[in-house]
């Protein structure tokens, strides 16, 4: 009997954290036995996880490093962040059949360690503007992430990320083609939640992140009469500890606004099942703002919810193709409470009724496919 194919998976997120990274490696599994080497407990139904301390970063962020990136001495600041120096300890003399890169600061690990074995890179979002509506991230880090791209991914075997135009975007600066695997979760065989009389269940899941406007939902559920109540299921951020204090604190101040401890992955479609209307407003600081199609798109459609967005290029396109919702005119308090205001609950029960139709294709089904397709192909030489 043949020796399954070894597979490492590389993720400087929380992997238990971190969903499109779970639904990858759901995958990976079928197609051998699978390495994980990141932050935080082992993912389940791994072969071995090899877990690095959370508390190094994954970019150089020590004083020498960050005068290295300050003077662009790339070539030397490489590999020199503390978890990277730590994953290089960890993973030496050991070989693997596949490399699987998350993210482009993955990528110069992923490529040390190859020995020559392909390396799948899955860049999620845009690279280059990961985080640039920070002063010290687009002032530093963006222009490493800039040379990482162009020096990694011409040698990256496949790269892939999460929708047509941030593929665009990596064919046109860096010159590679990219595989779509959109942030989609499994088809969930729920029904709608039936409306409650004279009560609208807005809802909200993600990141508690500076920058993701959850504030902004708090203030317009604040101002909207008493037919609405909002729910926050919130993932607290390494070192957002005050932006998380401040939400706590702006929420206790209506008895129709409640924080909830995040939930797992796996349990969020069910939990969220219970409301009426996913709400996100997300002001486009970034490229990847502009150009977004988040994970909690395909949670609340799952979870058989309407929707009500902030405009995005991606997002817009779906929403109106499948009338699953309103898209606010701006990114403002008053732009959301004035889509809000104008729904009834017949609105938002044929929209409900709607993302139960679209559930059947906005899941993960098509982008399993294609990760299938490319571990067939990386991994052919293998068997």
């Amino acid at each position: 009997m043949s020796t399954p194919p070894r597979i490492l998976c590389i993720s400087f997120s929380n992997f238990l954290a971190d969903s499109r990274v779970l639904r990858q490696l759901e995958v990976l599994r079928k197609f051998g036995s699978v390495t994980t080497i990141g932050y935080g407990e082992a993912p389940p139904g791994v072969a071995e996880h090899i877990r690095v301390d959370s508390a190094l970063p994954s970019l150089p962020q020590t004083p020498l490093g960050v005068l290295k990136l300050a003077v662009r001495a790339y070539r030397s600041v490489v590999l020199d962040a503390p978890a990277m120096q730590s994953a290089l300890k960890l993973l030496h003399g050991r070989e693997f059949d596949l490399i699987v890169a998350n993210e482009a600061r993955a990528l110069p690990l992923a490529h040390r360690i190859a020995q020559g074995a392909p390396v799948w890179g899955d860049m999620h979002e845009w690279a280059p503007e990961e985080r640039t509506h920070v002063l010290s991230w687009r002032l530093l880090v963006a222009p490493f992430m800039t040379w990482v791209c162009a020096r990694y991914l011409p040698g990256t075997t496949v790269v892939s990320t999460i929708n047509g135009s941030i593929a665009k975007l990596y064919e046109e600066q860096f010159g590679v083609q990219s595989r779509i695997v959109r942030n989609a979760i499994g088809f969930q065989d729920l029904s709608p939640s039936p409306m409650q009389e004279g009560r609208i269940r807005l809802v909200h899941s993600g990141g508690a992140v500076p920058g993701r406007s959850i504030e902004t939902l708090i203030e317009a559920t604040k101002r909207l009469d008493d037919r609405f109540t909002l729910d926050l299921y919130l993932v607290k951020a390494r070192g957002s500890d005050s932006y998380w204090n401040s939400l706590v604190a702006l929420a206790s101040e209506s008895d129709r606004v409640h924080v909830h401890d995040p939930v797992a992955p796996a349990d969020l479609p069910r939990v969220l099942n219970a409301y009426d209307v996913g709400v996100f407003v997300l002001p486009p600081r970034t490229t990847n703002h502009r150009l977004m199609l988040p994970n909690k798109f395909f949670d609340f459609v799952q979870a058989r919810l309407a929707l009500v967005f902030s405009p995005a290029v991606e997002t817009d396109v779906l929403l109106r193709e499948h009338d699953l919702g309103r898209l606010t005119a701006g990114f403002s308090v008053d732009d959301l409470v004035a889509v809000l205001r104008d729904l009834t609950e017949q609105d938002v029960a044929r929209y409900k009724a709607n993302a139960h139709r679209a559930a059947e294709v906005l899941n993960s089904r098509e982008d399993e496919r294609a990760q299938e397709q490319i571990l067939t192909e990386l991994l052919a030489p293998v068997h």
